[in-house]
């Protein structure tokens, strides 16, 4: 078992936790966390994006010009993709990018992810944060004072907490997510993981 330094809003030390090897200290496996990436971003696109091919652009009904007898090549339609306002060649329509990859894959890619934010010392455990208000100013001071107001940093807690959220939705270099919510992308697009230590127990539940 891991053991880990817990501190409070202050940056001050005040404990410290167990965390569980199989979820915290593992095999980093890179190839199936870029994997699991890759899964991620192709189901975000919506797959909306369209051209229209010759049969669908408007017009072109008549022949432009006789066939023969002009001195200019032959021309069909005037909404062939070689001229301006015509059809377009293998243009996009609308598609699924969706691919599939299973639940254990998934469990495992966070299980590196968070076992080298470990490894590298880019993992805190904070004990509990508490806001008088939900004020951007009061966050960002609490920010200052662990020493991360200029990290880019992911706090995980336990539950949907609407006071956190609100603080510092407008702080552009921090996220908060539930532990529902935590996904190996995230993880990897912050340079800092904060654990609430309540999220603790309820990340090790769903990974073991």
């Amino acid at each position: 078992m891991a053991s880990v330094d817990v501190i409070n809003q202050n940056g001050e030390k005040v404990d410290t936790i167990e965390l569980d090897d199989a979820v915290f200290n593992g095999t980093i496996r890179e190839t199936l966390v870029h994997q699991v990436v890759v899964w991620q971003l192709a189901n975000r696109r919506t797959g909306t994006a369209a051209t229209k091919t010759r049969g669908q652009v408007r017009g072109g009904g008549k022949k432009p010009w006789r066939q023969k007898g002009t001195g200019r090549a032959r021309a069909g339609t005037n909404r062939s993709p070689i001229w301006t306002g015509g059809g377009t060649i293998f243009g996009p329509h609308p598609r699924s990018y969706a691919l599939s990859i299973t639940k254990k894959m998934r469990k495992a890619a966070l299980k590196s992810v968070l076992s080298s934010k470990l490894q590298s010392s880019c993992l805190t455990v904070l004990d509990k944060i508490e806001l008088p208000a939900p004020k951007t100013k009061m966050f960002v001071e609490t920010l200052r004072a662990m020493g991360l107001e200029n990290e880019k940093t992911l706090f995980i807690v336990a539950d949907e907490e609407e006071a956190l959220r609100r603080s510092s939705r407008n702080v552009y270099h921090v996220q908060v997510l539930p532990t529902e919510g935590m996904n190996v992308y995230d993880l990897l697009r912050f340079d800092r993981v904060v654990l609430l230590r309540e999220a603790v127990p309820k990340i090790q539940e769903r990974l073991a």
